[in-house]
């Protein structure tokens, strides 16, 4: 089974029954060594979501891993624009902390299961091969998932890294944005709300509202492009050139400052056009048509693909940090795409630019222990009121419901 590999949820799963959209499915009742737990899991992405069952099965690693481990497996029986048309994928692999994990943080994580059993370090890595590729079609030059270490063969230069600012996604503080070399000039808390995650199972680089507005002005701006249409930069239309043409030298560089682990420095990593203006389809000999890899996001600044086809990414688990390098996959024409330079000083940005107000699954729970003692109030008043004639009644219904919606699903198709 090919599976997606998502930095953004913590869930192994395959489907478990025939799809339409799957050309391949794993059916425990003919599995030896499966075992169902029973228990009904349902995991929404803001993209899709699918609902299925867990169980346990023994899996081996093609090399390097030798030996058999038992690993947590929900098994896929019903979905939502999850599998889709064309995908060359079977489940997906979670690669996110326990606190994502469902039904709950209790489900121990396949590289948690990993790392306990074969004892392996406490790190993987990613490099994601498809820069300037069509995002439709049959090539791909593939991608390496590196567990438990690095791979010196899968990246040039230095590696930099930056601190994790917290254990459920793989949260960062990103201090500033610059397009064609000139700051944005926002607060970074903009940056950061309400979040800032690197998440391989997001396709595009995804921007908070303010964020996104202000980098396609900046675009539009520096861009040699007198008019553009508004539908390009929201993703309902593509933007087509003569296929002789080269789009990519009329727009500018984008860069990311990220603090280091010495807080008094930043360093920054770029992608060029090349990795945000993708190819996407061919009309007739001569058209080839692009689509814009930025979006919007009401909560969350996500380093998806767009960006991560650029580097080497090493989720350091073990030391809190993700680290950056230059990928030498990340070539179009024989030319780098993709950039990383510092130190930088941060003097000229706030202490403190992660976001005093973040609502992710431990605040949930405080809301949730203050809903409980307002709710305890509220019975001993009803308490109160059944020894006395009640004059008025009320009424409580808790309908709140607690979904991981983490970044999906619609992965570059190579």
């Amino acid at each position: 089974l090919n599976i997606l590999v998502d930095t953004g949820s913590s869930n192994f799963a395959v489907a478990g029954v025939p799809d339409p959209d799957v050309t391949s499915y794993f059916n425990p009742e003919l599995s030896s060594t499966y075992r169902s737990q029973g228990i009904e899991v349902t995991v929404k992405y803001s993209q899709g979501s699918w609902t299925g069952v867990l169980g346990t099965d023994v899996i081996t690693m093609p090399k390097g891993l030798y030996g058999s481990y038992t690993i947590n497996i929900a098994t896929i029986l019903e979905s939502e624009n999850f599998f889709l048309p064309g995908v060359k994928w079977h489940g997906i692999l979670g690669l996110a902390y326990d606190a994502l994990a469902k039904p709950s943080s209790s489900v121990e994580t396949f590289f948690d299961s990993l790392v306990r059993q074969a004892e392996i370090p406490n790190i993987f890595s990613l490099q994601m091969c498809g820069a300037g590729l069509p995002v439709s079609g049959s090539g791909t030059n593939g991608g390496s998932l590196v567990l438990g270490g690095v791979e010196p063969s899968l990246y040039t230069g230095d590696i930099w890294y930056t601190p994790i600012t917290e254990e459920w996604y793989y949260q960062v503080e990103i201090l500033k944005l610059e397009v064609g070399g000139q700051n944005l000039e926002l607060d970074c808390r903009e940056y950061n709300a309400d979040k800032a995650i690197v998440d391989s199972g997001t396709t595009l680089l995804r921007l908070p509202e303010k964020v996104f507005s202000a980098v396609v002005q900046a675009i539009a701006r520096t861009s040699l492009i007198q008019e553009f249409s508004s539908g390009f930069w929201t993703g309902s239309q593509l933007a087509c050139w003569d296929r002789t043409e080269k789009p990519w030298s009329l727009f500018p560089k984008l860069s990311i400052y990220l603090r280091d682990e010495n807080s008094s420095r930043s360093f920054r990593i770029s992608i060029l056009p090349q990795l945000y203006i993708q190819p996407i389809l061919v009309i007739g000999d001569n058209l080839q048509c692009y689509r814009f890899g930025i979006s919007s996001s009401t909560n969350a600044l996500v380093i998806g693909a767009t960006v991560m086809e650029g580097f080497y990414v090493i989720f350091d688990r073990a030391q809190r940090r993700v680290g950056f390098a230059v990928s030498p996959c990340a070539e179009v024409d024989g030319a780098p795409v993709s950039e990383i330079e510092g130190p930088f000083t941060t003097t000229d940005v706030a202490s403190n630019c992660v976001s005093s107000v973040s609502f992710h699954e431990p605040v949930l729970w405080i809301a949730s222990y203050a809903l409980m003692s307002l709710c305890g109030i509220i019975l001993l008043v009803l308490v109160i009121l059944l020894l006395i004639p009640p004059r008025c009644q009320h009424r409580y219904t808790d309908n709140d419901v607690v979904n991981d919606e983490s970044s999906l699903v619609r992965h570059r198709w190579k």
